[in-house]
């Protein structure tokens, strides 16, 4: 079982994110399971919460708070500031920041794997709200390897029908495509 756990702000769509890694895990015949923890008032939109994803070859019955990630994605670099992101990351765990800074800037122990990546500004919706969980979502399927491109694109058209599903699809490859990945 690989374990996952997403740092965002209420309304960056650290929850969406960690369904979606779900939903494909489910399209590539695994098992998947999706939380958040918003206690404290972090529902609010702005406020710092968690999102918790397993993925697992087999069914999973754990139902606690991911304590120990393979892998933590934060949304937005200044919970860097705010929780220490790294509490209970593996020795061998990857550590996915959106941010435009390189990973040697950001102050973090040498012990720890670190992959950045930044596309706020490419991510704008018509909304004009900065989402980045599909960007994250190719880039962590690419870099880790643990969800095929061919199921997250089929959770992500599942979860985002029509416009918007096409536009977070081309988020989706493009990121995969940035990070190595394969297109089908």
């Amino acid at each position: 079982m690989r374990e996952i756990r997403i740092h965002g702000r209420g309304g960056q769509g650290s929850l969406v994110l960690a369904q979606l890694m779900a939903i494909a895990a489910l399209e590539d015949n695994k098992y998947g399971q999706a939380f958040p923890f918003l206690g404290g008032g972090g529902e609010r939109r702005g406020k710092a919460i968690m999102a918790f994803c397993r993925l697992s070859e087999k069914p999973i019955r754990l139902r606690s708070r991911v304590s120990q990630p393979h892998y933590v994605i934060v949304q937005d670099p200044t919970i860097l500031n705010e929780q220490d992101v790294l509490q209970g990351l593996r020795p061998e765990g990857l550590l996915l920041i959106n941010t435009r800074k390189e990973p040697h800037e950001l102050g973090l122990p040498s012990w720890v794997r670190v992959q950045t990546f930044s596309r706020v500004q490419d991510s704008l919706f018509a909304s004009g709200k900065p989402l980045t969980n599909t960007f994250l979502l190719g880039a962590f399927s690419a870099i880790t390897g643990e969800l095929t491109l061919q199921a997250v694109l089929r959770a992500v058209r599942k979860r985002f029908p029509g416009r918007l599903g096409e536009e977070n699809t081309r988020m989706v490859e493009e990121s995969f495509s940035e990070f190595g990945g394969k297109k089908p």
